[in-house]
């Protein structure tokens, strides 16, 4: 089975049981920036995991909307496009793949430094870090990087060196449904493939909002799952970016990614 078939699998499938990891990592009663961080600069990643995601993915910042980013992803030149995917010995690679969503902040971000410009951030679900890989880039002032599988902090590690930065805290722990962490803005981008997940979120962002005052900026392509979603009717567009022609053959056709903003109403700040 190729990767590509693997691909679709996560997509289509194998995301329902992401999604109920998100649910089930509660995070702990007290998450404030410096306490959260499970990853830091200086912190030296397993000897055999960094030679294995060395040897099995591709360093590349072709066919997506950010060329001055490289990553390691999982492309065609690479192993396990081919192989079976039992035979990938960690979790699901999310983080291999740069989504959609991602590009769309990513590009967003770089293009207009001044939204992250001596502010602090979080990029919740991080994947391959690019997003925060941008804000960094772009003179934030702290970056905390989010995503549940330890495999993709290690991932956000490498592709920080890559890019000539020191790495950026990172953190493993599910933080959705946490307290509201006293962040200048959240960005998240292809979060809302699950229902129960998407809920979450909704419930989770709104909260801080109401009680940190924090910006959002939300990433997504179009997806059915997130244009059928309540918080849908609380998002401003914010700007639409065409996507490049191999990120759309890597997403089954999809054209264009959008970043959002989300501005709940007052009717809904209680909720």
């Amino acid at each position: 089975m190729a990767f590509r078939s693997w691909k679709w699998l996560l997509l289509l499938g194998r995301q329902n049981t992401f999604a109920k990891a998100w649910r089930s990592r509660r995070g702990g009663p007290s998450l404030r920036w410096k306490r959260c961080c499970h990853w830091s600069a200086g912190k030296s990643l397993d000897p055999e995991v960094r030679a294995f995601l060395e040897e099995n993915t591709e360093v590349t910042s072709s066919g997506h909307l950010t060329p001055e980013i490289r990553l390691r992803l999982l492309t065609p030149h690479c192993r396990f496009w081919r192989e079976k995917p039992d035979l990938w010995p960690y979790g699901d690679p999310f983080w291999a793949i740069y989504w959609p969503g991602g590009q769309a902040l990513s590009r967003y971000i770089l293009d207009n430094p001044r939204v992250v410009k001596g502010r602090s951030v979080l990029d919740l679900g991080s994947g391959c870090g690019a997003t925060a890989i941008a804000a960094v880039m772009s003179g934030a002032s702290q970056v905390l990087a989010n995503d549940i599988d330890p495999i993709a902090g290690m991932a956000m590690i490498l592709n920080c060196e890559l890019n000539h930065l020191d790495p950026f805290p990172i953190t493993i722990k599910n933080i959705i449904n946490s307290e509201a962490g006293n962040w200048d803005l959240i960005v998240l981008g292809d979060m809302f493939y699950d229902e129960q997940l998407a809920d979450g979120l909704h419930h989770w962002l709104r909260k801080c909002i109401r009680i940190q005052q924090t910006e959002v900026l939300i990433g997504d392509p179009g997806r059915h799952q997130f244009l059928s979603h309540s918080i849908h009717s609380q998002l401003h567009k914010v700007i639409e970016y065409s996507l490049p022609e191999y990120t759309r053959q890597e997403n089954n056709g999809l054209t264009s990614s959008i970043v959002w903003s989300y501005q709940p109403s007052n009717s809904l700040e209680n909720c």
